[in-house]
């Protein structure tokens, strides 16, 4: 995960932290700056098992990849993108990016015939 410029500071156009529990911060100046909000956002989104880099302060990676203010992507194993999401806030969907994750990793296939052994199973058994 790439961590962008942040889209709901207190200080933006489009300030959050107005509903429960979302974090309040302001703007990122600098670079440590930036670190700890991606921080406060990882752990308030629960997000702590994936690997998080930073964007730097001019916002490459955001301008490169139309990232803002959200955006999925995975990069496949021969390091081209193997998916695209569409922009969010209403093209933010995790449950695809699972989906093309599974299938960059082959186990998309393993999912599906592990679900056939299991209906062979329960017809023998009669589940």
């Amino acid at each position: 995960m790439v961590y962008i410029a942040e889209a709901h500071a207190i200080d933006s156009p489009m300030p959050g932290g107005t509903r429960r529990g979302d974090p309040v911060v302001q703007d990122p100046i600098t670079s440590e700056e930036r670190r700890e909000v991606a921080t406060t956002c990882q752990g308030a989104l629960d997000m702590s098992p994936l690997r998080m880099l930073l964007d730097n302060m001019k916002n490459t990676t955001s301008q490169a990849y139309a990232a803002y203010p959200d955006r999925l992507y995975l990069v496949g194993k021969n390091g081209k993108l193997a998916w695209v999401g569409d922009p969010g806030p209403r093209g933010f969907e995790p449950g695809e990016l699972e989906d093309a994750i599974r299938k960059e990793l082959g186990l998309e296939d393993d999912s599906q015939e592990q679900s056939d052994k299991k209906s062979k199973r329960d017809d023998q058994t009669g589940a």
